[in-house]
């Protein structure tokens, strides 16, 4: 199948187009308004410095269920010693940088790139795009940010200084769930630490359906509270 160009208009081909790999277009720009457009479809930006603007819908789709959501003991022991303080949305630029230094997806340079920090910051100012933070002895010690359309989480990127930070911030997610109006955590690409955690696979025509389902308004939210 081709890859196809994005021109200027805010305009994405259908999903089920996309490479086997799940490449599906190139071009476009970050602007907010293309980044809600394109999660709302199950579409999100992945390239790395230097190189075009490619947008992704692979299959299957990695997903998290909070309720599904597996807690493992040593984890649950970790949590209980209050090790951590656990907030959100107070440092969200803090995060996403961090998590730019982790090189999660491309381990020989990062994809998130200054210009994609500014464009999720950017979301993160009008109520789409949201973080985790845990703190140790005041320093951040690790978390998360995602981008959050309706009831539905795009996570992105997560990061860890100190053992069990990352986990005890996604913990905390899919904890607080309900009390952020979300239903389903998008996961977008399969690995064994997440399937560890409860993370299952779906097809695309599933995929779809959650996003009919979870995403209607596509209003921004205020700022989480824990």
């Amino acid at each position: 199948m081709p890859v196809f160009h994005l021109i200027d208009d805010l305009i994405f081909p259908a999903t089920d187009l996309a490479e086997p790999d799940g490449l599906l277009a190139i071009g476009g720009d970050l602007s907010p308004e293309r980044l809600i457009m394109a999660y709302a479809d199950g579409i999100f930006p992945w390239y790395a410095e230097g190189e075009p603007l490619l947008w992704w819908s692979p299959v299957p789709r990695l997903v998290l269920f909070p309720e599904e959501f597996h807690l493992p003991r040593s984890l649950r022991r970790t949590i209980n010693k209050n090790k951590f303080n656990v907030t959100a949305d107070t440092a969200f630029a803090e995060v996403i940088a961090s998590c730019s230094q982790a090189n999660h997806r491309d381990q020989q340079g990062t994809w998130i790139t200054a210009a994609m920090q500014q464009a999720y910051i950017q979301l993160h100012e009008l109520g789409f795009a949201h973080s985790i933070e845990c703190w140790h002895e005041d320093t951040l010690a690790g978390g998360l940010y995602g981008v959050c359309i309706d009831n539905f989480f795009f996570g992105e990127s997560m990061f860890t200084n100190v053992t069990d930070a990352s986990k005890v911030a996604l913990a905390t997610l899919a904890k607080e769930a309900p009390t952020f109006n979300i239903a389903i955590i998008d996961c977008q690409m399969t690995t064994e630490h997440l399937l560890r955690f409860g993370a299952r696979e779906i097809s695309r025509e599933q995929f779809q359906e959650q996003l009919d389902t979870h995403i209607d308004t596509c209003k921004p939210q205020k700022k989480w509270r824990l």
